[in-house]
């Protein structure tokens, strides 16, 4: 096994797995889980004995809890250079050549499910939630902005992006958010069974069925996002739920 940042990566056959591991924090994407899931797809890409990679969660609580906003700063430039960052990190999975499927093991909140929903594949454990909640930040999502929709149709996507309520991960499967629910003990073996089976399929034709499916992406709409997001954060709202939550309260919005 190696250390990759805070993410541990090991081969086990023809698949590679990604841990995230910093469960005090739930899994957040920190600046060591970034690294690691940049370097961690990258070696997987470059190890021709590797066929899939599959994602999960280190600890029983959470895939990834989404983005480290302990000590975010709110200087446009700086907002606009970790929008940058967490979108590269977050579209790696859909860059990687090979397929990734992400088992996830708890809640997936903001950038965690972002990241899921980038892999080809979601399993999930019964425990499995899946949120955005960034709307009680007074900001939204920038990744799942302009790949939700397609996923759970648009409706259901604003509902979720406006709401910021959690799914099940029974309704998970129901939006096709996810593949399947499995019991929770059952989420890694179960994970690297389908893995298994999707590595069995010719090598170049399962790579080109991603590059088909995923064609497009990654295109004007992430510029955008990427351009247009940080502009929520010059807003007193975001400052305030974002203050709110390091702080552990409810929010005040100004125009409540």
């Amino acid at each position: 096994m190696l250390r990759l940042g805070s993410v541990n990566y090991e081969v086990r056959g023809k698949i590679a797995v990604l841990t995230l591991d910093e469960p005090d924090k739930l899994n957040a994407l920190t600046a060591g889980i970034r690294a690691g899931i940049l370097e961690g797809l990258k070696r997987a890409d470059q190890d021709d004995g590797v066929r899939v990679t599959v994602i999960t969660g280190a600890g029983g609580k959470a895939f990834c809890a989404g983005a480290d906003i302990g000590n975010f700063d709110f200087k446009p430039e700086k907002a606009r250079a970790f929008f940058i960052n967490a979108m590269d990190v977050l579209a790696a999975p859909e860059r990687a050549l090979k397929p990734v499927i992400a088992a996830v093991n708890g809640i997936a909140y903001g950038g965690g499910f972002e990241l899921a929903i980038a892999c080809d594949f979601i399993i999930a454990a019964e425990r499995a939630r899946f949120a955005v909640p960034e709307i009680k930040l007074g900001i939204l999502p920038g990744f799942a902005i302009v790949r939700l929709g397609d996923i759970v149709g648009r409706a259901k996507a604003k509902e979720m992006s406006m709401l910021g309520e959690p799914v099940s991960a029974d309704e998970a499967c129901r939006l096709g958010i996810a593949s399947r629910a499995v019991p929770d003990d059952r989420l890694l073996p179960e994970a690297l069974a389908f893995a298994e089976r999707v590595a069995a399929q010719p090598r170049l034709a399962v790579q080109m069925a991603k590059s088909f499916y995923n064609r497009g992406l990654g295109g004007d709409e992430m510029r955008h996002a990427i351009d247009g997001f940080p502009f929520l954060l010059t807003h007193a709202d975001a400052r305030e739920g974002i203050n709110a939550f390091s702080e552990k309260r409810k929010p005040r919005f100004g125009d409540n």
